[in-house]
């Protein structure tokens, strides 16, 4: 579950990061439209401002320190004398754009240039990037539009270019142009402070990237946790607490395998609840189930080592694994755990001569010159434990692997448990 969680979380910082990216690249680009749309407003309210000018074959101002007559302009009658005061001069769509630009840069910033690549005035020549601009437009490219950097100052630079108007000829057909040709362009160089919220968006996604791996971590501890308890409903038992039959059928599958590949011993004890469904019938399910729980737990503290190994095999019965464990050994066990639950004193009027709840349990052994499998000792340990309920219940016995039968009770009483005569609860 670790491992999925840390690729998950390392997915959703993925996520995320591609995210922030994303959104980071939008917005630069939505900037930049903004910024491009901006140039273009300028830019097409100077050509419609050219054009109104040409449309009128040029527009008369008076003459005065900050207009001066245009010398590039070749027309006999550029210059009107009104009176002794007053002179007009013609201004024609270059030199309004000039004046226009002027008024611009000077009151928000912005500058226009009208140049081309074969420039009447000389003020009017193309810049490098100028320059570039106008070879493209030669070849098809309608505008331009990027951001420059001019040392720590960022502007944005628009150019479009302008095509020879009827009313331009008069000035600019000697240069060979005609109607409809591309005789230079304007620029327009805004200034450009970039407004993208980056630490906002850093500190956004970060939070939602930290949020997201708590949510994860979070969800998958619950995840874990409900395996956990899937898991331990699997191989435990639900009421009392210990390993049930499916945890004991893996178990003894591997400790006798283990045994038999190093020669050692091992044993398993039955034990089953004396008289259990009279102590039912006696004090209800409810009491039932809390007894089961008292004698499960007397048998999982009885034994001491890490290896031993005890499961609810089903209803009353128990069942005991003790890996590397002689005879005697296991019959000690099995004593001291009948003694335990004798000591937890549980009322059982129906159990006689005691009056409390005790346990017959029965013992087998594996013994390396005696070759059985894990079925062949559960199954001797049953009949152990059936010979103890046989011989008076609330006792021990040890299945005699020579003559086949338990200590103290002869083949024939097994024969006849397997035989299902149910009156061997009544035989004492």
């Amino acid at each position: 579950m670790k491992k999925i969680m840390l690729i998950v979380s390392l997915m959703w910082i993925a996520l995320v990061s591609i995210s922030l990216i994303w959104n980071y690249q939008y917005a630069k680009n939505e900037q930049d439209k903004i910024a491009f749309q901006t140039a273009k407003s300028f830019f097409d309210q100077i050509i419609i401002t050219r054009t109104w000018n040409a449309m009128h074959g040029g527009v008369y101002v008076p003459v005065t320190d900050r207009t001066q007559p245009n010398p590039y302009l070749e027309d006999p009658r550029r210059d009107i004398k009104v009176d002794d005061n007053l002179t007009l001069t013609k201004i024609n769509p270059a030199f309004m754009t000039r004046q226009l630009s002027e008024i611009a840069e000077k009151q928000k910033g912005i500058h226009f240039h009208i140049t081309s690549l074969k420039p009447i005035r000389p003020e009017n020549k193309a810049t490098p990037i100028e320059e570039a601009a106008l070879k493209s437009f030669e070849n098809g490219i309608l505008t331009v539009g990027k951001i420059v950097q001019n040392g720590s100052i960022s502007n944005y630079f628009f150019m479009a270019p302008v095509k020879a108007e009827k009313a331009c000829l008069s000035c600019h057909a000697k240069q060979g142009y005609k109607e409809g040709d591309i005789r230079g362009g304007i620029s327009v160089t805004l200034p450009f402070v970039p407004s993208i919220p980056l630490i906002a968006l850093i500190i956004g996604h970060l939070a939602i990237g930290i949020a997201g791996v708590f949510g994860i971590v979070a969800f998958g501890l619950k995840l874990d946790e409900a395996n956990e308890s899937l898991r331990r409903q699997a191989v435990f038992d639900a009421l009392t607490g210990i390993p049930n039959r499916r945890s004991f059928s893996e178990r003894i599958l591997t400790e006798f395998n283990r045994s038999v590949r190093e020669c050692n011993p091992m044993a398993v004890i039955m034990g089953d609840v004396d008289n259990f469904k009279l102590y039912n019938d006696t004090y209800g399910h409810h009491s039932g189930d809390e007894c089961l729980k008292n004698v499960a737990q007397a048998i999982s503290k009885t034994l001491k080592r890490p290896g031993d190994f005890c499961a609810r095999y089903g209803g009353e019965e128990f069942v005991i694994v003790l890996p590397n464990v002689q005879k005697e050994g296991a019959k000690l066990i099995a004593e001291t755990i009948r003694e335990n639950v004798l000591q937890l004193a549980i009322p059982h009027e129906k159990s006689l001569p005691m009056g409390v709840v005790s346990m017959s349990l029965g013992v087998a052994t594996l013994v390396s010159d005696q070759p059985k499998s894990p079925e062949v000792l559960l199954r001797q340990a049953d009949d152990a434990l059936y010979a103890a309920k046989g011989n008076g219940r609330n006792r021990v016995e040890v299945y005699d692997e020579v003559n086949g039968t338990c200590k103290t009770q002869h083949a024939s009483f097994l024969t006849m448990h397997h035989s299902g005569l149910d009156e061997i609860q009544q035989f004492v």
